[in-house]
């Protein structure tokens, strides 16, 4: 990796540490180049400002981590009612990358920028619209193999994983507590089984 790429590489990451634990609005620039200790200039010359930069985090730093650990168990999932349990089941529990006390950064992202920037909103929306495609089609092939019941509704599904998900990450980061994890995960194992 040539050093222009390595110093880009440490801004989105140091930037996107800042911003998962502090927010987006109130994360500036000046706090990132401190973080980052690159110059002005540096920082300028990868970036002509931060929502670029902040839309370079959505691309290169989110979207990977959500393809590992939320789009790629979906579609390659055999089982989705064990899948789908163990996905989630990780993400809350397991995931280093996802801290209980900062909650979902695409969920924090999605409710702080999407309102006032369009390209927040195409750029989190191709994520999210990704996770869904990928979670109906599970549902598809868990029923084409009489795992799941044929009159469940896969985008139903995937609307009611996401939106617990999402809720219970800001349960958690509202308490700084796991607890409320085991608890809906409970529940949410009654949902899927309840899919059969």
């Amino acid at each position: 990796m040539s050093k222009a790429a390595n110093t880009r590489l440490t801004i989105l990451n140091k930037a996107f540490e800042l911003i998962y634990s502090k927010g987006y609005q109130t994360t500036s620039i000046d706090d990132i180049i401190a973080n980052t200790q690159v110059t002005k200039g540096a920082f300028y010359y990868h970036f002509k400002n931060k929502d670029e930069m902040g839309i370079a985090i959505i691309d290169e730093i989110l979207r990977p981590t959500m393809l590992e650990s939320f789009i790629n168990p979906a579609k390659s999932s055999v089982n989705p009612i064990d899948d789908f349990y163990n996905m989630i089941s990780y993400l809350l529990l397991e995931d280093p990358f996802l801290q209980v006390k900062y909650g979902c950064p695409v969920g924090n992202l999605t409710q702080e920028m999407t309102p006032w920037n369009t390209k927040f909103s195409q750029a989190l929306s191709e994520l999210v619209n990704l996770w869904i495609e990928n979670i109906e089609k599970a549902v598809i092939k868990g029923q084409d193999s009489g795992l799941i019941r044929k009159d469940v509704n896969g985008r139903q599904v995937a609307f009611f994983m996401m939106s617990g998900y999402w809720g219970i990450r800001n349960f958690g980061k509202l308490q700084d507590d796991n607890s409320c994890y085991v608890v809906y995960l409970k529940e949410f194992r009654n949902y899927l089984n309840g899919l059969k």
